[in-house]
């Protein structure tokens, strides 16, 4: 079951850093976070594996290659969110200098190909190991816990943000 932790930690790690989770901060829940984080991939491994239907050989193959792609997911998940900070940045200025907005929509759809690339290669490793319906449920499976956490990560936000400031009409999702 450890390679299989591994994998789906991995896999979903994705997920978690493209809802924006932010770490734990000092405290009796930094000391807890270890012991936290071990018990939560063990779950979402036993989950994965039993709502997928993947053999242990297969839980093997899926921690390889995640191994090879989460990494570069989660690194454009964040030069992602980078952009769209910047972007928000510029547009809320009270003179947005038009050639920087120019150049972080271009930014964005480069990345936005990268992703799509980066995706459409790591379908056809799963390809080697899972049947479509596997494939699809994992699909399934990482939108479920993306959505569930960028639920969390919101409401968490919302009650971090002061109860007599509502958010401004400028934001930008």
């Amino acid at each position: 079951m450890t390679k299989s932790v591994a994998a789906l930690t991995t896999a979903f790690a994705f997920a978690v850093s493209s809802a924006g989770a932010q770490p734990v901060r000092g405290g009796k829940a930094a000391q807890q976070r270890p012991a936290l984080e071990q018990q939560f991939r063990q779950r979402l491994a036993k989950l994965a594996q039993t709502r997928i239907g993947l053999t242990d050989a297969q839980m093997a193959q899926l921690e390889q290659s995640t191994t090879r792609y989460a990494p570069q997911l989660t690194q454009l998940a964040t030069q992602e969110r980078e952009t769209r900070r910047q972007l928000r940045t510029e547009l809320t200025a009270p003179q947005p200098n038009q050639q920087r907005v120019s150049d972080l929509l271009d930014a964005s759809l480069r990345l936005q190909k990268q992703r799509i690339d980066l995706v459409e290669a790591e379908q056809k490793d799963l390809a080697r190991f899972m049947t479509p319906v596997q494939r699809a449920r994992y699909i399934a499976l990482q939108q479920q816990f993306r959505r569930r956490t960028q639920e969390l990560t919101a409401k968490r936000r919302g009650a971090e943000r002061p109860a007599a400031q509502p958010p401004s009409a400028k934001q930008l999702p």
